[in-house]
């Protein structure tokens, strides 16, 4: 893997990540753009005791261009994007327009390709490991700007979703505090540790699940499978056998097996509701140990975290997507249509020849 880091024209960092080490990224970005100026802001929900992100300057944000307008192309002639050069393997940028920025944190876009008409399960095998690599050098980057405690790699696919750009590309958010979900894991792993005298929930859960009926995949380094109490209508865990906190920590072995297996389970997403269904919308997301201070959560180490990925759709069926109505957006209490089991035997049933 190479990699080159230039600027844009408004001082946004931009990065890419080439397959060759011979290539030459010396493009330059020609567009007229002014220094980009966030208001972004984090407010303390005292009651619930998390955080929201106030970043009123997205309401200008780019929506649903046209295919001959999208930003995250390459620039072609006098066709210019956010991409100077014409072409790319991997490429990422600091956000247009960021959620977070500045001491509330960090916002990337990860180009996976620059096809604008696939997908990340439209990659090859080599083309989703230099994904991987990019993930793992932005989340070590991104680790040591004093502003940030943890990184946060995920992708985003379809309309419904909420997705306003259509070429394949995912996000980095790298939040200034401890995300409300990460910590609820942390605080049900430290009660198990302290209960049992040094368990690892994690552990426990990924042996459970590999002896279940919900498993979906198993590599040699890998396993996928449908959660026990599974949130959404069709949600897998993939995880490596070997417990790591973060995606820097991944061996050799487990970073040359991911592609096969990630690759595979997406375009098992996309076969869940038949031929002739548009593409599957879904929310990829890594969760990793947070780099920062974690004496909150009495008897918890960084080594303690189990580095995974959670995949899932809001469509239920075909036609018909899971709403988060009244007790999910009220009460945060999950409803699910489709029984884990059956969402498991499912997604075996779609296997690749």
């Amino acid at each position: 893997m190479k990699k080159t880091s230039t600027r844009l024209a408004d001082g946004r960092e931009l990065i890419y990540y080439d397959l060759r080490d011979d290539t030459v990224r010396d493009a330059v970005d020609r567009r007229p753009l002014e220094r980009t100026h966030t208001t972004s802001e984090i407010r303390r929900d005292v009651l619930l005791g998390d955080s929201v992100a106030v970043a009123s300057h997205r309401q200008g944000r780019t929506y649903h261009p046209p295919a001959n307008e999208c930003p995250l192309c390459p620039t072609w002639g006098d066709r210019l994007s956010e991409v100077p050069d014409s072409s790319y393997d991997v490429v990422v940028f600091e956000n247009r327009f960021p959620s977070l920025a500045g001491d509330s944190g960090r916002c990337e876009v990860v180009c996976f390709t620059s096809d604008h008409d696939a997908s990340f399960a439209d990659l090859s095998v080599e083309q989703a490991r230099l994904v991987l690599d990019a993930w793992t050098d932005r989340t070590s980057e991104l680790s040591h700007l004093p502003s940030v405690e943890q990184v946060f790699c995920f992708e985003n696919r379809g309309a419904e979703i909420g997705v306003t750009l259509q070429h394949p590309h995912g996000q980095i958010y790298a939040y200034p505090f401890t995300t409300p979900r990460t910590a609820l894991m942390l605080r049900s792993l430290a009660a198990r540790k302290e209960a049992t005298g040094g368990e690892n929930l994690f552990d426990t859960v990924l042996e459970r699940e590999l002896a279940e009926e919900r498993v979906v995949l198993e590599g040699e380094h890998w396993a996928a499978f449908v959660p026990y109490a599974a949130h959404w209508p069709y949600e897998v865990h993939l995880y490596p056998k070997r417990r790591v906190p973060d995606l820097l920590a991944l061996d050799e072995a487990a970073r040359t097996e991911f592609p096969q297996v990630y690759l595979e389970l997406l375009r098992r997403f996309d076969r869940i509701f038949g031929e002739g269904e548009p593409p599957t919308p879904y929310i990829a997301a890594w969760h990793q140990a947070p780099f920062g201070a974690l004496e909150a959560f009495e008897g918890v180490t960084r080594d303690d975290f189990a580095l995974h990925l959670e995949l899932f759709t809001i469509r239920r069926t075909s036609g018909k997507l899971k709403f988060l109505a009244g007790s999910e957006s009220g009460m945060s209490v999950f409803i699910n249509d489709v029984p884990p089991e059956r969402a498991a035997e499912r997604l075996r049933e779609v296997a690749s020849s």
